[in-house]
């Protein structure tokens, strides 16, 4: 079986981290399949939206530590530089909207992965953990970078240094994540998520996404004229010409991602 699934519903495409037996954790080969599949969500028109997700009773333990144990172990900066922070920049590059539904443990890079994501659900059973100062290591895959802009520096800090496991209810309350649904109910109430946001002006998602992403960075003044840039291109789409009309027709509208 493949590392990472890939499947298609509808205009949703289903990205599966598949190693159970090891909860996910990512080898050379996982990465590298799941940044082949952002590409190809990138560039498949028919995908209007990715959701991420893994097998078995986790979403993902982070790093494979037998890949950098073994008789030819792989060295941590070509682990970062070859694995995972590709899959982020594809991640907050990527022109569709991305749901990382977390169905079990997130730890080390697996947490930050999803975090990166443009919304995290997960199932109530779920927690994240910033695992890596217990083995002496930094968060990597921009754990430094969005955690303390998700909940703050003194509680990224904490997690960051005390590896505190937190559980799904507690990362919405903090902001960590999105929602959490109950276990029973996980699986379709995420997948109906992403399938909204298929549905929706994903064009306009993407100029959003971009706003947020350089917001990160910029001064207000740089931000509004970004955001005048950005809203001038929004109102040009179809899918702007289509959602007035339907609001003056007071009908559903019909977007297409154009």
């Amino acid at each position: 079986m493949d590392s990472v699934l890939f499947s298609q519903e509808g205009a949703v495409a289903l990205l599966t981290l598949n190693r159970p037996s090891v909860y996910n954790s990512f080898n050379r080969e996982m990465a590298l399949l799941l940044q082949q599949h952002l590409d190809t969500c990138q560039d498949d028109p028919a995908i209007r939206a990715v959701y991420l997700t893994g097998a078995g009773k986790a979403f993902s333990a982070g790093q494979d530590l037998n890949e950098v144990t073994g008789p030819q172990p792989i060295g941590l900066t070509s682990i970062l530089g070859e694995h995972y922070n590709p899959i982020i920049r594809r991640i907050r590059d990527l022109r569709k909207p991305i749901v990382a539904a977390v169905n079990g443990v997130a730890a080390g890079a697996g947490a930050n992965i999803a975090l990166a994501c443009d919304l995290v659900v997960a199932a109530q059973s779920a927690s994240f953990i910033q695992a890596f100062s217990k083995i002496g290591l930094i968060p990597d895959s921009g754990g430094t970078f969005f955690l303390p802009r998700l909940i703050g520096f003194q509680r990224a800090c904490a997690l960051a240094m005390l590896g505190d496991k937190v559980s799904a209810l507690d990362a919405v309350a903090m902001g960590m994540i999105y929602q959490a649904f109950p276990d029973d109910e996980f699986a379709t109430k995420s997948l109906a998520i992403a399938q909204k946001l298929a549905a929706m002006p994903t064009k306009g998602l993407w100029l959003a996404k971009q706003a947020f992403n350089q917001s990160m960075e910029n001064t207000l003044d740089q931000q509004l004229a970004l955001e005048e840039t950005l809203q001038t291109e929004a109102g040009q789409t179809a899918d702007y010409q289509e959602g007035v009309q339907a609001f003056l027709e007071k009908r559903p509208p019909v977007f297409k991602g154009e």
